[in-house]
């Protein structure tokens, strides 16, 4: 019976990582590219609705942020920064920096920038992208993830398509040409798919990393919604399901996730929405059933009120766009 339930959390904990910490879709992309020689620092503010990421492609800095340890990093590693926290980048830990604001003052998605900073010491080069999301797609447990997750040289060469999508990106001779806006933010899209899928092992591997996992009740009903989202649920049948009462499992899910299960519920239910009304041709008076709603005009309230459109307005939006 212990090997049982052993192999059914790590199925669960596999569900939920990749179905609820799967990167966000992108809506834009600035990157720039850095070549900088010692002494450098720079200060980059707190980013809204945008992961930043930070490739070394020569030398070395570190990063460091408020209340956090200083981490260095080497070239070839690479830093994913899921939910865009101030940080500084330096060749010392203990520099004092110059704002990213006053090196790139627009930093517009869909163009480019460069810094060069020349202090006469080592030099290093770095390929940094901002990658911005919709923000009513987060979800708690991607909010939930730590300020900074770092692959070292010898992960990212263990992911072949990663290393050579970041090489290309990172390259002075990258392809410009038609559709490059496009091709460039799915390359950075998948780039940020990939780096997180060895990190998303590790937690797997490594539940306490991530105190929701440590949860069996929790982590199965975030398993649920993610998964079974169209199914008519009530606080009471997911509290059932998962063996709590309704006032022990809100307060845990609200402690662990950071939202109450009703409103992550209708966030992965309108996420699930906005999908098929923007990717699919599924007719609009189609979507609500797929999504749980029995009302037609519930849905549309729900979805008005978490998007601010009409799901008739987003769906001309996405097709505009």
């Amino acid at each position: 019976m212990d090997t049982v339930r052993t192999d059914q959390a790590g199925t669960d904990s596999d569900d939920l990582l990749s179905e609820l910490l799967q990167p966000l879709r992108l809506t834009g992309v600035f990157d720039s590219r850095w070549h900088v020689s010692a002494p450098w620092a720079i200060e980059g503010d707190a980013e809204q609705s945008c992961a930043v990421l930070h490739y070394i492609v020569q030398g070395g800095c570190w990063i460091t942020a408020e209340g956090q340890a200083p981490q260095e990093l080497h070239a070839g590693d690479l830093a994913v920064f899921p939910t865009g926290t101030a940080h500084r980048l330096a060749d010392r830990p203990e520099r004092q920096g110059v704002p990213l604001k006053a090196m790139l003052p627009e930093r517009v998605p869909g163009t480019s920038g460069e810094i060069r900073i020349s202090g006469g010491g080592p030099q290093s080069r770095l390929l940094c992208a901002g990658l911005h999301y919709d923000a009513s797609a987060a979800t708690g447990l991607y909010k939930a993830l730590p300020w900074v997750l770092v692959l070292d040289r010898s992960q990212v060469d263990r992911e072949p398509l990663l290393r050579d999508t970041l090489r290309l990106l990172a390259s002075p001779d990258r392809p410009i040409g038609p559709g490059d806006r496009l091709i460039t933010l799915r390359a950075f899209e998948m780039a940020l798919v990939l780096a997180l899928r060895p990190l998303l092992r590790e937690f797997a591997e490594n539940p306490a990393s991530l105190p929701v996992l440590r949860h069996p009740g929790i982590s199965r009903a975030l398993v649920m919604i993610a998964t079974r989202f169209a199914e008519p649920w009530t606080i009471e049948s997911l509290a059932k399901e998962v063996g709590m009462s309704r006032s022990a499992f809100t307060a845990a899910f609200r402690e662990l996730v950071g939202e109450a299960p009703a409103r992550h519920l209708t966030g992965r239910r309108m996420q699930e929405a906005a999908r098929l009304l923007g990717e699919t041709s599924l007719p609009q008076s189609a979507v609500p059933q797929r999504v749980g709603y029995q009302s037609a005009v519930g849905f549309h309230l729900a979805f008005r009120k978490w998007f601010g459109v009409t799901p008739g307005e987003y769906r001309s939006g996405a097709t505009a766009a």
